[in-house]
């Protein structure tokens, strides 16, 4: 009797443990499920960091579409079907723009007279350097470049611009006539009427086995002869174009002087408004944990960051494409300094054709 009693308790705290197992298992499953839904309620401000979908077996952060300026129409994103470099099949976001910032306003670009200061003129990038287009600056470009053939203003020191449509184009035009020598190139928004760009990039990175360079004098990856791959360097969250580095020389060969905005940017009537410089007007997403802020993203759908962080500390570790990788944003890129004409050395990751 006793060793039937035995076998009695110990078949009742058998199946005691195992229900309690049971419960238990049960509970962290609901646990976890609550939690995610908690997570994804409260990651809806622009300045968390945490929505960024991340691929842990890569490192890869996918692109937030919620990140980009929309307020006012002048970007529109849908999800579309797509097909990379490498023959990936995928969604990328198809980045619709009007080729105009609804974020900050532009210009200005050219002073009207030597006399005036730096409100009224735009910036020059030179030798890693940014300088003010104020009247100053142009009044001694001869010494700045050591060359007496630049005169860019008349005997009242009134400064020549470029004032219509057609001289803005002809002016920016590779073949510039004579009769522009010694001009400020000024393209104004008004120019911009009915203009759209259109940018697709992989919702999810795919990093490559080998990174493509960009052409060091502008121009898209792989050097010359290569016919498919994308000039442009990335798009801003406003969606404006991170262009490839505006083609200097060629500017000053001409004697003509196209400044760009305090923003970085500058109009050709070809392509809108775009970007040859990051100098922190457009839109951001700062990060929670002090780390460089988001200002757009690269045409293979790596981040791309301010140069510095909210100390003021610029990222290192960079490699040649100027990336690197942490925990929170995957690989991503570093915008190089705003005097260098330049944003990111190359792509990571495949991108569309």
């Amino acid at each position: 009797m006793i060793q039937k009693n035995k076998y009695l308790i110990l078949t009742y705290l058998l199946f005691a443990f195992t229900a309690i197992g049971f419960v238990s298992c049960s509970s962290d499953d609901s646990s976890t499920t609550d939690d995610s839904v908690i997570e994804d309620e409260d990651d809806t401000t622009s300045d968390d960091t945490n929505d960024d979908t991340t691929d842990e077996d890569t490192n890869t952060v996918s692109v937030n579409a919620s990140y980009f300026y929309t307020t006012d129409g002048s970007v529109t994103i849908t999800t579309v079907p797509c097909t990379l470099s490498d023959g990936t099949e995928t969604d990328c976001y198809q980045i619709v723009t009007t080729s105009l910032p609804g974020d900050h306003e532009m210009g200005p670009w050219c002073p009207g007279n030597i006399e005036d200061d730096a409100t009224e003129g735009g910036i020059w990038l030179e030798g890693g350097e940014v300088y003010d287009v104020d009247g100053a600056f142009v009044e001694n470009m001869a010494t700045f470049y050591d060359d007496p053939n630049w005169l860019m203003y008349d005997a009242n020191g009134d400064i020549y611009i470029t004032d219509t449509q057609e001289d803005c184009e002809n002016a920016a035009n590779p073949n510039v006539g004579a009769e522009y020598e010694n001009f400020c190139v000024e393209c104004l928004p008004s120019y911009i009427t009915d203009l759209s760009q259109t940018w697709t990039i992989p919702i999810t990175p795919v990093i490559q086995e080998s990174a493509v360079l960009f052409t060091t004098g502008g121009g898209g990856p792989g050097g010359p002869g290569t016919t498919t791959a994308p000039s442009t360097r990335g798009v801003a969250l406003n969606g404006i174009e991170f262009s490839a580095p505006a083609p200097v020389d060629n500017i000053l060969g001409a004697y003509t002087l196209a400044p760009f905005d305090d923003a970085g940017g500058h109009i050709n009537v070809h392509q809108g408004y775009h970007y040859h410089a990051a100098t922190g007007f457009s839109t951001k997403v700062a990060q929670d944990d002090g780390h460089a802020a988001l200002i757009g993203y690269a045409l293979d759908g790596f981040g791309i960051y301010e140069l510095a962080d909210s100390s003021g500390v610029d990222a290192t570790d960079l490699d040649e494409l100027r990336g690197h990788s942490d925990d929170t944003r995957g690989y991503h890129y570093h915008v190089d300094a705003a005097g260098n004409n330049n944003f990111i050395d190359g792509l990571k990751g495949a991108y569309v054709n």
